[in-house]
Order: C-alpha cells, then structure tokens, then sequence
C-alpha cells in the first residue's frame, strides 16, 4: 500500500512541475470517532452473525490516527490529488463477545486511499494567511482486520481491500510562510467493508468516521 501512494505522489509531482502548479503535501493528527454499524455474515463455527457494534476509534493510542495527502492545485484554486486516512475502530468487549469473538478490530488501520477534489478560497481573509478550503473524494478502503473467533481462535489477521469508500472535509490553512501552513479541519469517512474470515465466511459492515484534524502543510 505504501508502495502504491508514493507512486500516486510521484506522478502528481511529474506532472505538476512542467505546469508550474503548486503542489502541496499535507499531514495531520487528531481525534476521531465512529458511530454504531451492524456487522452481517456468517461463520462455520458461529453460524449466523448479525450484532449492532458501537466502535470506539480510540485516536491517541498506539497506533495513532492520522493521515497525509497530495495536492495538485491549479491556478483557479480548484485542485486534485491523493489522500491517506488511517483511521481505527474497535468493538467492545461485550458487544464483540456477543457476537461471537473475543477480537474485532481494524486497528492498524481502518485505511481509507481517496482521490480527491479541492476548492479554496485564497487571500480572502486575515490579510491572505488564512484560506478555507472543501475537499471530496472517493476511493476504497484497505483495513488491517484483526477478527477472533472466540469458541475456535479463528484468527483473520491482515490487510483485505474490502470495499467502496468516500470522503467530504472542510476546514482552514494558515500561512507561516510562503511554503508552510498549519491547518485545521472536520473530515467525514464511510466505507462498506465485506471481509472475508479464516476458516471460512465472511463479514460486512459499514464504518463512518467523524474526526476533527490538526496539521502542517507544505507547499512548493
């Protein structure tokens, strides 16, 4: 997977240069969260699967939340790029045993890999340095399941492309410099994941994300 942004980024910066656009590189921390999903499937050592989860995104333990993305932006302040979320969600421990395992988590992360659209608008406030900004996008998701069957220990461990993701944020930069900015945004993530299971089965469910973002940027 790392493999395959930093060829994004690299053909972003290839074909931005002969252009003359700005390219910027983006990173961030912060605090995320994830509302209820029903988890649906089915399992040969616990038949039928059909539990509400209330995930816990858990942002500051290790490992953390965050994410980085590129952005090509083109004169009209509208631009386009490529964008990692590395969110999380855990069961708790009562609802996940109720359903049947004793682990049921994407913690290493909940990935979400997005193609983006932005729009700012740029030296509009605070004598320039500030500039808002929208951003959409839509991609997939590539979690690191972690799923343990609690009467077996069937354990489902790895990274699975599970399904269709999207992606909407809005928030603000704020210019130190002619090439660095600290940022501030909201982000909201969905994906529907289908995860297949060790031993045999599979199970879905769809994952949102609300987080709010903190980070620096770097234009050039």
């Amino acid at each position: 997977m790392r493999n395959v942004i930093f060829k994004v980024v690299t053909g972003l910066v290839i074909l931005a240069s002969p252009a003359k656009a700005e390219m910027e590189l983006s990173f961030y921390l912060g605090s995320q969260s994830s509302p209820h999903s029903r988890i649906t499937g089915s399992h040969p050592d616990i038949g039928a699967i059909d539990s509400l989860i209330g995930w816990e995104g858990r942002s500051f333990e290790p490992p953390p939340y965050y994410g980085a993305r590129a952005t090509w932006w083109r004169n009209s302040d509208w631009g386009y790029g490529v964008e990692l979320t590395h969110t999380k969600a855990y069961a708790p421990t009562a609802e996940m045993a109720g359903a049947g395992f004793n682990r049921l988590e994407f913690t290493d992360g909940h990935n979400i890999l997005t193609l983006n659209v932005h729009r700012r608008w740029k030296g509009q406030w605070m004598r320039g340095k500030l500039t808002p900004y929208v951003s959409a996008g839509v991609g997939v998701a590539i979690p690191h399941v972690d799923i343990r069957v609690a009467a077996t220990g069937a354990h489902t461990y790895g990274y699975q492309l599970t399904g269709p993701a999207a992606k909407l944020g809005a928030g603000a930069n704020y210019a130190l410099t002619d090439h660095l900015g600290l940022f501030a945004e909201y982000q909201f993530t969905w994906s529907d994941n289908d995860v297949e299971l060790e031993g045999g089965g599979n199970l879905s469910t769809r994952i949102i994300s609300n987080a709010v973002n903190f980070g620096i940027s770097y234009s050039f």
